[in-house]
């Protein structure tokens, strides 16, 4: 079994899971941040709604340099509305599956860097960016967003199992 195929579906169950909490979120408390230094409730789940978007990166260039005007290409999510919100997740998810569908052992173990300008942030083969960078990096934040919605009293629907609000 390849490396693909062997990521497949944890991908697919860390995207259903994603998808389940970021449907709940409310457009009315899309402004809400706990504190000043963080992001408010809408921003956190358009930036959760567009990391599949970096599988697509990671799996068809060698680098991305956060540095350079070329990254104003990547697809940036706003939240408007929570329906808005889940066709851009689905469509940036669809685009990654397809990426780590198609890719190669030999793919997978290629080097990845993450550059700011001339610093690297990070050189990596590709599936350990897969792994780190772009799902551990999602639940990271989907971590995040439950407590944003406990704190808005927004019923979490399951993720790994039962939660308090799902029976």
């Amino acid at each position: 079994m390849s490396i693909a195929e062997n990521l497949l579906p944890e991908f697919d169950q860390e995207m259903a899971n994603t998808r389940r909490l970021l449907a709940v979120v409310p457009a009315a408390d899309a402004g809400w941040r706990p504190h000043p230094k963080s992001y408010t409730l809408g921003d956190l789940a358009a930036h959760i709604a567009t990391i599949p978007v970096w599988c697509r990166y990671t799996l068809q260039q060698d680098e991305l340099d956060l540095g350079s005007p070329d990254t104003a290409t990547i697809p940036r999510v706003k939240f408007a509305t929570g329906a808005e919100l889940l066709e851009q997740f689905d469509r940036h998810v669809q685009e990654a599956r397809a990426s780590l569908a198609a890719a190669s052992d030999g793919d997978m173990g290629k080097p990845w860097t993450l550059r700011n300008g001339a610093t690297a942030v990070f050189s990596l083969p590709r599936a350990a960016v897969l792994r780190g960078f772009v799902l551990s990096h999602m639940i990271h934040h989907r971590g995040q967003l439950t407590v944003y919605l406990r704190l808005r009293d927004v019923p979490l629907p399951a993720i790994y199992g039962r939660t308090a609000d799902s029976g």
